[in-house]
């Protein structure tokens, strides 16, 4: 069952969704779906061929920028923020719980100089926390602000 989350008029965050779920996500506009969990992560996980597959056979698009146990980098975040950049319909962004793909929002976000206090108000509508990177996001929105 789908469970996308808004965190705006195009981005949305979910947790690990499977093939059934790629019909909804046509239904609702997106274009791109960006995974950020790393196979194997978890017995029974839906691998991300499979994800890519059923999107391609629905005319999305995919793209992996998966966030392991070692946290986030500067190339991942880069990454996401050129993926959301060059997006023309929806996006929908997945993990396990869909922290890690709003963490992962919110630093993209916030490098490209969006405000901070805006973006974890956002995520806060969607049910997530970005406290874990708010300090990263600051320096990141000073930074390129």
């Amino acid at each position: 069952m789908s469970d996308f989350r808004r965190l705006t008029d195009s981005i949305l965050a979910s947790p690990q969704i499977g093939v059934a779920d790629i019909a909804t996500a046509k239904s609702q506009g997106v274009t791109l779906i960006i995974n950020n969990r790393p196979d194997d992560e978890e017995a029974g996980q839906v691998a991300g061929h499979e994800i890519e597959a059923a999107a391609a056979a629905a005319g999305i698009e995919y793209m992996a920028i998966p966030i392991g146990q070692s946290g986030f980098s500067a190339p991942q975040v880069e990454a996401m923020a050129s993926a959301l950049e060059n997006s023309t319909g929806q996006v929908l962004a997945y993990c396990r719980s869909g922290t890690r793909s709003t963490l992962l929002w919110a630093l993209s976000q916030a490098s490209q100089g969006s405000n901070p206090e805006e973006l974890a108000a956002q995520a806060m509508a969607a049910g997530y926390d970005v406290s874990p990177v708010r300090p990263a996001m600051d320096m990141l929105a000073t930074k390129n602000g």
